[in-house]
């Protein structure tokens, strides 16, 4: 069975395509060399000889408008297939794009690991469109964990820990994690995954993207390790444009959406962080092993109490955790009034890792922080959460 489908002249396309579903995809590729598409889905099935593929990929060189006549076409005539776009189509097109019944848009100049990662999610997509109205309505019901990674002080590895968990959550739950950063002014999380976004939030939070999540999707950017990043605009100043009630209706779009929603967030509690706050289901605390960045912990914790917007399923992690500081965890936790969950040791690779992009769990390092890492993520997937005599904190060692 052919079940991708390329429809373009493009033959170095072609090879990239071919080379991405080989190396991890099951399926085969069929490629009709032309600018011209079928007129509809009968045409295009004697082409193939009455074969009805998963995905239908409209590839380079292709002119735009023939791109859009046939995927209305197939939108009314065959709405379960997944048709993706390949093109530097502009912002402003993109809605356009979607309600002709594109599924998804990919960049001409991807390399093969981001072509695979998007067929993959249409093919997940195809699959929910073809499952029973019982199942994808008790799929709609369920929303995705929101996790947000919060400190009241900057520079104890925040970001780090963030990129971390949503690699981490990608190896569990593959192309249904999504890392927001919220850090709006000076975020990191681009820098953290070594990518280069075309868009950000504030292309998320624009109206037409609100209204339609599959427009909101279109603004994502495809990381290899398997997950989704919307990173933080690189002008500080067009964070003045985005509202608290813009990142609320963000993050709940994303939890409809994914089954994983981390969000990195700027130190301290601005309205912003607030906002982020009241969507998440569970809140990774974090805090370096010094007095400043304790105190501020403690702090911060007792003003949310009062606030009374704490989310049920709280995380603390002590990050960079040394023994030869002069403090251990029984006193972090009597300066900070709650238990440690995770102690994530200090550790050169971890800082190597950060310098490179790469978080340390998207390699295969031997190293004690790794192991740290990997218990702060397992407390995520259901298989830990659901077991009912496990413990939600336990007391750490360093």
């Amino acid at each position: 069975m052919s079940r991708f489908v390329l429809l373009s002249p493009n033959a170095d396309f072609d090879q990239k395509l071919r080379a991405a579903v080989a190396n991890g995809l099951r399926g085969s590729v069929q490629t009709i060399a032309s600018d011209i598409l079928p007129a509809g889905p009968a045409e295009l099935f004697g082409l193939l000889n009455q074969e009805q593929p998963e995905v239908l990929i409209i590839g380079p060189d292709v002119p735009y408008e023939e791109a859009l006549r046939f995927a209305k076409v197939f939108d009314v005539q065959l709405p379960g297939l997944s048709l993706v776009l390949v093109s530097d189509v502009q912002p402003e097109f993109l809605l356009h794009a979607m309600r002709a019944g594109v599924r998804d848009i990919l960049s001409p100049q991807a390399d093969a690991a981001e072509i695979r990662v998007l067929l993959e999610r249409a093919c997940q997509s195809f699959a929910t469109r073809h499952r029973s109205p019982d199942a994808q309505q008790a799929e709609a019901n369920t929303k995705g964990l929101v996790i947000g990674v919060f400190s009241p002080k900057g520079g104890v590895g925040k970001t780090t820990l963030a990129t971390n968990i949503a690699i981490g959550l990608g190896q569990i739950a593959p192309m249904s994690v999504v890392i927001v950063d919220l850090d709006l002014q000076f975020g990191d999380v681009a820098s953290g995954l070594y990518l280069n976004p075309e868009h950000t939030v504030t292309d998320a939070v624009t109206p037409a993207a609100a209204q339609d999540s599959l427009v909101l999707k279109a603004f994502l950017t495809v990381h290899p390790a398997g997950i989704y990043a919307l990173c933080a605009p690189p002008n500080p100043v067009d964070a003045d444009h985005i509202t608290p009630d813009q990142v609320s209706r963000l993050l709940e779009q994303l939890a409809q959406e994914f089954q994983y929603v981390v969000v990195d967030t700027a130190p301290g509690m601005p309205e912003i962080g607030l906002a982020a706050m009241e969507q998440c289901t569970d809140v990774v605390w974090v805090s370096a092993m010094d007095i400043p960045s304790l105190r501020g912990l403690r702090s911060g914790l007792e003003v949310l109490r009062q606030l009374e917007i704490m989310p049920e399923s709280r995380h603390v992690v002590l990050n960079m955790a040394d023994n030869k500081t002069g403090l251990n965890v029984q006193d972090v936790e009597s300066t900070i009034g709650a238990p440690v969950d995770v102690s994530v040791p200090r550790s050169r690779a971890v800082a190597r890792s950060t310098n490179r992009g790469i978080p340390l769990l998207q390699e295969s390092k031997k190293d004690p922080a790794v192991k740290s890492l990997r218990q702060l993520v397992e407390r995520f997937n259901p298989a830990w959460r659901t077991q009912a005599q496990r413990k939600l904190h336990r007391r750490v060692v360093i």
